[in-house]
């Protein structure tokens, strides 16, 4: 028997609301425990999410599960990881507003669903649609949001931190530890 999360899934899978699903090879729908008590969520699948059809599993994903055992001492498994958009936006472009409107009701069933206590945006575009806020990540991170009676913590995409260094780095730790801290698994 398909649980809610499950069905959800499978309706995602044929979906062709927006031109995305023209060049997917998989829907990349999310990962992770159904029930988690932490969840993430990202803006869209790169190409090595698009061949797997699992979220952060390329070199942004590497530095997410380094950043999930060091500062949290969870692995993926005891989490749930979704993106914005769950099919991968041609050359890796940023995901327009009609294809971020046509998966939002997969990602408001989502956290429905899973109902996690912590929210954890990666980047800007999760953290602008939720916070629903034109603000930008580096002026939204820091702190944490009353969100639908949980929190919404937003930090740097991974990929800003593989670009940005160490600055980038620090503060998507300190991010993660508040993320630790409002779950109360200190």
């Amino acid at each position: 028997m398909l649980n809610s999360l499950e069905l959800l899934a499978v309706e995602a899978e044929s979906c062709t609301t927006c031109n995305l699903a023209e060049g997917r090879t998989n829907v990349v729908f999310g990962a992770g425990k159904p029930d988690a008590d932490l969840m993430f969520v990202g803006e869209g699948p790169g190409a090595q999410e698009d061949r797997w059809g699992l979220p952060f599993v390329g070199r942004s994903g590497k530095l997410l599960d380094r950043l999930l055992d060091e500062e949290l001492g969870i692995d993926r498994g005891s989490c749930y990881i979704s993106n914005v958009v769950k099919c991968r936006p041609p050359e890796n472009r940023d995901p327009r507003p009609s294809e971020i409107a046509a998966c939002q009701p997969y990602l408001e069933q989502q956290i429905q669903i899973i109902d996690p206590l912590v929210i954890v945006t990666l980047g800007n575009f999760s953290s602008k649609l939720l916070l629903e806020t034109d603000t930008g990540i580096t002026k939204l991170r820091g702190r944490a949001y009353p969100f639908r009676g949980r929190q919404l913590v937003p930090t740097f995409h991974p990929a800003a931190a593989l670009r940005g260094g160490t600055d980038v780095l620090a503060r998507m730790r300190s991010d993660m530890v508040r993320a630790k801290v409002l779950m109360g698994h200190v």
